[in-house]
């Protein structure tokens, strides 16, 4: 029974050195040498980590191997290739001369993302504790996202980096270096509130269309070939588009909600938490 276990746990532990083979190799970069050649095999890296972290969880369930240690290391794996890698890559990108304003920003962004990507995995994990003993709370709490989860911000912080340093942007949206260095701590900190926001973000387990099996594999795979042709030829574009599309999908949903008011029924599954005790001790 014990050999078992081990599946889940040994994709948990390839998915946690993908996120630290890109943070030694980072480190052992020289500052301002082949940084978009870093920054994208850095992100392919991350995408096999995000792979990995879907399918260490589906493996536990379908062989029913769900433990509290699988749980615990999960999530400390994703504290490392989601909150780590990103803020490091961040920092190794814009290569700041220390003491100045800017690189004190810049600092503070990345420290901001990381505290506030591990807060949101702690909840995660208590809320999950919590809902165990509850069917109702269990359904709910598969169904959204309280916070942009971790993965998710992972992508939007690569995503825009590699955007930024690729020639799409050099080409369509040159900024000078210390608008991009600006532009992304803004967008590390914003990231970093979303996470633990109490705003919803929808789940793919959620997702039910209400098309005929065979129509739906079809337009599927058709789908999942134009994403894998822009992976290998437009990665920047690609994970720029889809990672910043589901980021603003789920903010919209939830600011339609707070517009429509609590009386309303419109997206009420997005309706952000307001427990105020909901994350004390």
């Amino acid at each position: 029974m014990r050999q078992i276990y081990l599946l889940p746990n040994i994709i948990t532990a390839f998915g946690l050195s993908c996120g630290l083979f890109v943070v030694f190799k980072a480190n052992m970069t020289e500052p301002g040498a082949g940084m978009y050649e870093l920054l994208y095999s850095s992100a392919l890296l991350l995408l096999l980590a995000a792979f990995a972290d879907l399918l260490d969880g589906a493996v536990a369930r379908i062989i029913h191997a769900e433990s509290e240690f699988g749980s615990m290391f999960d999530s400390l794996a994703d504290a490392i290739s989601f909150g780590v890698a990103p803020s490091v890559l961040f920092l190794k990108s814009l290569s700041l001369q220390p003491a100045t304003t800017l690189s004190f920003f810049a600092v503070v962004g990345a420290m901001l993302y990381t505290i506030c990507g591990v807060l949101r995995l702690v909840r995660f994990n208590v809320k999950a504790h919590e809902a165990q003993s509850n069917k109702d709370a269990m359904a709910s709490f598969k169904k959204h996202f309280t916070g942009l989860p971790i993965p998710a911000a992972a992508a939007g912080a690569i995503s825009v980096n590699l955007f930024l340093n690729s020639m799409f942007a050099k080409d369509w949206f040159p900024i000078s270096y210390t608008a991009r260095a600006i532009l992304l701590s803004c967008f590390m900190v914003v990231l970093g509130y979303l996470m633990i926001s109490r705003w919803k973000f929808p789940s793919l387990k959620s997702l039910h269309v209400p098309v005929p099996s065979f129509p739906l594999i079809f337009f599927t795979v058709i789908i999942a070939l134009f994403i894998l042709y822009g992976i290998f030829y437009f990665l920047p574009l690609v994970l720029l588009v889809c990672s910043l599309g589901y980021i603003l999908v789920g903010c919209t949903l939830t600011l339609i909600r707070i517009i429509a008011g609590k009386k309303s029924k419109t997206l009420v599954d997005f309706e952000p938490d307001d427990d105020p005790d909901e994350d004390k001790d």
